[in-house]
């Protein structure tokens, strides 16, 4: 193989450059280690003799001689003393009835993606005189070339295009916040109220456990977007990520507002209500100690957020928590604020003086 098209650097044009470089690329991406010990076991054996070469690569003689006459068949080539593949040439057939291969082949077509152990279930109400175990199902499918459905949509063209499911960015997992506003997490509570629904969004960023919270009527993601801004005239920080379920609330007008912002959007894995734990448990705080009080004046939701607003800056002012060291989220941030490096124009002074307006007003 010629890689001499493909060089390009400072050292193109120095002499034996290409043969390096071919030969560099060979060793450590063409030739296995196990390879290598092989291959320098038969140089050892050429150098000291076989008695030697027994000891030193710990295998048999008739092992060795094996090895010699593969790199002898690959021309000296250290690639032939590559593992080849132990698998046996002629593989058993599985000899099960068409009957059977028709049935789970019309199930996967009624019912698309339908799991094994389910199909097994189904054709315990057939007549057929044998069945197979939930794995040997499996093979079967697999066999049978997957049987797998996926959904397709027309284009404006007129061709049919598989519509395969969108990619989310998930929380890296061993994600840690290094400063407030790195990572800020939303969720939303639910409440029946007489027959009526309403939801109360929180905001917590998880650094300094600064708080936010407000009630609608609304589950939409337009709702959600207007939510966020205003977390962030609240919240004093830049925000540089945020943290949320898979809920629809989270979805098109919220993600369109992330997208324009530049913010990076994480999702939580369906089920996993412990990848946000932190917003998890601001939700039940916010319910024993404020909500289960005052869950009837949820229908009306502007009187219920003005009174949310005085126990929110009770619980960002003066409520100490555990996980700062029985500080409260003002303590933190203004400590943490108190550290940073001051520039030219005092722009720490002037972001305190504003936390200090908005929380204390």
């Amino acid at each position: 193989m010629d890689f001499r098209p493909r060089i390009h650097g400072k050292f193109v044009g120095l002499r034996g450059f290409p043969a390096l470089y071919k030969n560099a690329v060979r060793w450590s991406h063409m030739i296995t280690p196990k390879a290598q010990r092989k291959y320098s076991a038969l140089i050892f054996w050429e150098k000291h003799g076989w008695n030697a070469a027994l000891d030193y690569a710990k295998v048999s003689r008739r092992t060795l001689f094996l090895w010699k006459s593969q790199l002898r068949k690959g021309n000296g080539k250290p690639e032939a003393l590559n593992e080849k593949s132990k698998a046996p040439r002629k593989r058993r057939i599985r000899q099960w009835p068409e009957e059977l291969k028709a049935a789970i082949r019309q199930i996967r077509s009624d019912h698309p993606n339908l799991g094994k152990a389910k199909i097994r279930k189904i054709l315990e109400k057939s007549r057929l005189n044998q069945l197979p175990s939930v794995s040997t199902i499996g093979r079967l499918i697999k066999d049978l070339g997957g049987l797998r459905i996926y959904p397709q949509k027309v284009l404006h063209s007129g061709k049919v295009k598989q519509c395969g499911r969108k990619k989310i960015l998930r929380k890296p997992k061993n994600f840690q916040t290094t400063h407030p506003g790195h990572l800020v997490a939303l969720d939303t509570i639910e409440r029946f109220i007489n027959g009526c629904r309403r939801y109360i969004i929180t905001f917590e960023d998880i650094h300094s456990r600064f708080a936010f919270a407000w009630s609608t009527t609304s589950h939409a993601s337009k709702a959600a977007q207007e939510f966020f801004d205003l977390c962030r005239i609240v919240f004093p920080v830049p925000i540089d990520n945020v943290l949320t379920d898979n809920g629809s609330e989270f979805k098109k007008h919220f993600s369109q507002a992330l997208e324009k912002l530049y913010l990076r959007h994480y999702h939580t894995y369906p089920k996993t209500p412990k990848m946000n734990s932190h917003c998890e448990r601001l939700n039940r705080t916010i319910q024993e100690e404020f909500v289960d009080f005052n869950v009837h004046e949820l229908l009306e939701p502007a009187k219920f957020n003005r009174k949310l607003m005085n126990w929110l800056i009770w619980y960002n002012t003066e409520r100490p928590h555990y996980g700062l060291n029985l500080q409260t989220p003002l303590e933190f941030l203004l400590t943490w604020f108190s550290k940073q490096q001051e520039c030219n124009y005092g722009w720490t002074d002037t972001f305190f003086f504003i936390m200090k307006k908005i929380l204390l007003k």
